[in-house]
C-alpha cells in the first residue's frame, strides 16, 4: 500500500515488554488507547475515526472502518503518534500483562492476519485493523473468545502481544492442532478454525478443560499463548480474600485445608 508508513523497532525486556518504535518526519504508529509508554519531544498525539487506513477512501470509508471496530467491542476511535519534529524521534508502547510482544511484518506472510481483539497492541499506520466472522456454525455459537477477531491487514508492521510464553507453530497441510480458546494469539487467514466438543461430559465437568475446544487445520502459521488473560484474572479473583480464596497458609502445604480446619 502506498499510505504505509515503513517503521524502525526494537522490543526491550523479557517478561515485561515493550516495543520502542523510531519514527521518521510524518511517519505515524496507531495504538489503542491506554498502551503508550513513553513519547519524545516532537511526537504528537492525535484522535482518529477508525485505525486511520481509509483517510483516502472519503468520509464514507472512515465511518465503515469505525464500525468494524465498533463491532469487535472496541473503540469508535484510536490514537495516532505522528513524528512532527525534525529527525528521527521514538515513541514506546507497553505490553499490559506479563508476556512476549510478537512483531509481524504482515507484507511476509501474505498480508493478513486474524488476531484475538485483545491481542493487539500497536502498528504502522496505514495497518487497517477490521474484523474476522467464522463462517463455521461450531465457532460462531460456542467460540467465544474465538467467534469474532480482529484481522490486520496491510503491508506494514503489525505488533500483538501474547501472555505468558509463546509459540509459534508451522502447520502442515490437513495437519489438526486442538487448542484451548483462550490461548490463540493470531493466525494465518488460510488456517481452517472451528470449535469441537470435548465428548465425555464427565471429562468436561471434572477435568476443568471445559466443553469445547479450538481446532486449528494447516496449512499455516499460528502464534499461541500458555497464559491467557481471561485464565491469569480468574486465579486472582479466585485467590482474594472476597472470593473466598487466599489467606495466611495460602501457598502452604496446608493450603485449603487450614482454612477448612479454621472453620472457613
Amino acid at each position: 500500500m502506498a499510505n504505509m508508513h515503513e517503521i524502525d523497532f526494537k522490543v526491550y525486556g523479557d517478561d515485561m515488554q515493550f516495543v520502542e518504535i523510531e519514527l521518521d518526519p510524518m511517519e505515524a504508529a496507531i495504538a489503542e488507547a491506554g498502551g503508550m509508554m513513553y513519547m519524545e519531544e516532537g511526537i504528537e498525539m492525535e484522535t482518529i475515526f477508525g485505525d486511520g487506513s481509509q483517510q483516502n477512501s472519503g468520509f464514507l470509508g472512515s465511518i465503515l472502518g469505525a464500525g468494524k471496530r465498533l463491532l469487535i467491542g472496541e473503540s469508535l476511535f484510536m490514537t495516532a503518534f505522528q513524528n512532527r519534529g525534525a529527525g528521527k524521534k521514538k515513541v514506546a508502547f507497553a505490553a499490559p500483562y506479563p508476556g512476549k510482544i510478537i512483531p509481524v511484518n504482515l507484507s511476509e506472510i501474505g498480508g493478513e492476519l486474524i488476531a484475538q481483539k485483545d491481542s493487539f497492541l500497536c502498528a504502522a499506520k496505514g495497518v487497517s485493523v477490521g474484523i474476522a466472522f467464522n463462517r463455521k456454525i461450531g465457532a460462531g455459537l460456542f467460540g467465544g473468545e474465538g467467534f469474532i477477531m480482529e484481522r490486520l491487514q496491510g503491508d506494514g508492521w503489525a505488533f500483538c502481544h501474547a501472555g505468558g510464553t509463546m509459540m509459534i507453530r508451522d502447520l502442515e497441510p490437513g495437519e489438526v492442532l486442538r487448542v484451548d480458546t483462550g490461548c490463540i494469539v493470531a493466525f494465518q487467514p488460510w488456517v481452517e478454525f472451528d470449535i469441537q466438543y470435548v465428548g465425555k461430559i464427565k471429562t468436561a465437568l471434572f477435568g476443568g478443560e471445559g466443553l469445547f475446544f479450538a481446532t486449528l487445520r494447516g496449512p499455516g502459521r499460528v502464534w499461541l499463548q500458555s497464559l491467557p488473560f481471561s485464565r491469569m484474572a480468574d486465579r486472582i479473583v479466585a485467590a482474594s480474600p472476597r472470593a473466598g480464596g487466599g489467606g495466611r497458609e495460602e501457598g502452604s502445604v496446608l493450603g485449603g485445608l487450614g482454612r477448612l480446619l479454621e472453620g472457613e
